[in-house]
């Protein structure tokens, strides 16, 4: 009679990968082979794009930055370069944020800005 090894390892690791391809389409969800990749695909894909999103949000930011600034008659680069100059320590995160929710206090940082950068 043969012996079996390992049977409850070997389930367990099946049933986890099974349960993690929950969802995915045709024979990626219930064949442990191609559900076994496909998870391994999806798992690297999100450890890729979590980074990712930080370099999309930080892109965003300054697209958003230099709209308010332009309207306000200066250069992106020219507003964080007067900030820095007049000690303002705001992030990007929060800059964007201010510029879109309150143009006016927006319009008085980049004032700010400008008066640092031509005093300088």
């Amino acid at each position: 009679m043969s012996r079996h090894k390992s049977v409850v390892q070997r389930r367990k690791r099946r049933k986890r990968i099974l349960k993690q391809a929950k969802g995915f389409f045709g024979k990626r969800k219930n064949a442990y082979r191609i559900s076994k990749q496909a998870v391994m695909k999806a798992l690297s894909n999100a450890y890729r794009d979590r980074r990712k999103r930080k370099r999309d949000f930080r892109g965003l930011w300054i697209t958003r930055i230099n709209a308010a600034a332009r309207k306000n008659g200066i250069s992106y680069s020219k507003l964080i370069h007067g900030l820095s100059a007049a000690k303002v320590k705001l992030n990007r995160k929060v800059l964007a944020d201010i510029a879109v929710q309150e143009p006016e206090v927006f319009s008085e940082i980049a004032k700010t800005a400008k008066e640092s950068v031509n005093g300088s």
